[in-house]
């Protein structure tokens, strides 16, 4: 299985706090899948902490490396967004959301503080969250008779193949992804099953 067949993101979302000459950090990981969904879960944790003097951040999505976004808001720059995707980059996370919740404790940590603070704080955090290793999968959708059901469905289970949505009818939709490193095995396995449409998608 080559490093393109699978992925590592976290499971679950987590908090873990960290405090330095009076200022406390508070920092969240979630699991995310858009932007939109960012956009959610920063309103969310500012509404948690309507007074906090900072809320940082970093996220990386998808499997081709670009869609990422690291913000100081207001910090030095380069002192906390780059501190927190360094974090997830070193766990080789996706699809993951850190957000660090600053309260000013009085005391100035200068550069080198601040960076130790926010690596610190994510570090705790993507500690306390079980990274799940997924297969990459390619998407597809089967149109195929109903009697063909039971046909597809165990392909589907041999081959641990995701059911994304289904309408079964007389006619059935299937959209199903398939693990990439098997996808040539299952997509012969269906080429071989009768009545069925595929397109990738």
């Amino acid at each position: 299985m080559s490093e393109q067949d699978f992925y590592y993101t976290i499971e679950k979302s987590a908090i873990a706090e960290y405090k330095d000459r009076g200022s406390h950090f508070i920092a969240y990981a979630f699991p995310i899948s858009s932007k939109a969904l960012f956009k959610e879960l920063m309103a969310t944790v500012k509404s948690a902490h309507p007074k906090a003097t900072h809320y940082c951040f970093a996220y990386r999505i998808g499997l081709d490396g670009n869609n990422f976004r690291a913000a100081d808001d207001g910090e030095p720059s380069g002192t906390a967004g780059k501190p927190i995707l360094g974090q997830i980059d070193s766990k080789k996370l996706t699809d993951t959301l850190v957000i660090v919740v600053r309260y000013f404790g009085g005391s100035l940590l200068g550069v080198p503080g601040l960076i130790n603070a926010y690596k610190t704080a994510t570090s705790f955090v993507l500690q306390l969250t079980p990274v799940q290793q997924k297969q990459v999968e390619i998407n597809y959708r089967l149109q195929f008779d109903y009697t063909t059901m039971n046909d597809i469905m165990m392909i589907v289970k041999q081959y641990n193949c995701t059911i994304h949505s289904q309408d079964i009818q007389l006619f059935c939709i299937m959209c199903i992804g398939i693990p990439r490193s098997r996808a040539e095995q299952v997509l012969n396995r269906l080429k071989d099953t009768r009545n069925v449409v595929m397109e990738a998608i």
